[in-house]
């Protein structure tokens, strides 16, 4: 009698998958062909949000920022040594005379000062 081992199937992976595993892989540990992914620390009070992100690098000259709403836009200038674009959509609208963005030692940091809801409404007289 003759034993010869059987492949299941559940165990097969793919080459496409194993394929995609190695460029995950690669890309966590050469950083290549991918941007490094930033991480942005926020923090919330009742008044404002706080947004904190790294842009080693660039000077202020080289950021631009630009508030839409509760939409706000983070992209590096023309010639930078670095290329940054970010956007982040926050769950209020931005007060941008009140809101203050610093950039200290290659750290930028957003104080986005929500934006108080004003009453539309009128009195109308009666004749």
């Amino acid at each position: 009698m003759i034993f010869a081992p059987v492949m299941s199937r559940n165990a097969f992976v793919s080459p496409r998958a194993a394929d995609l595993a190695l460029q995950r892989f690669l890309q966590g540990t050469l950083g290549a062909a991918s941007p490094v992914q930033q991480q942005v620390q926020v923090s919330r009070d009742d008044k404002s949000t706080t947004l904190s992100l790294d842009v080693p690098g660039l000077a202020r000259e080289q950021l631009k920022l630009s508030i839409d709403g509760a939409v706000i836009r983070l992209e590096s200038a023309e010639g930078a040594s670095r290329q940054v674009k970010r956007a982040w959509e926050l769950d209020h609208e931005i007060d941008a005379a009140a809101s203050k963005a610093k950039l200290e030692h290659g750290v930028l940091t957003l104080t986005l000062v929500k934006l108080e809801p004003q009453s539309k409404a009128t009195e109308l007289a009666i004749e």
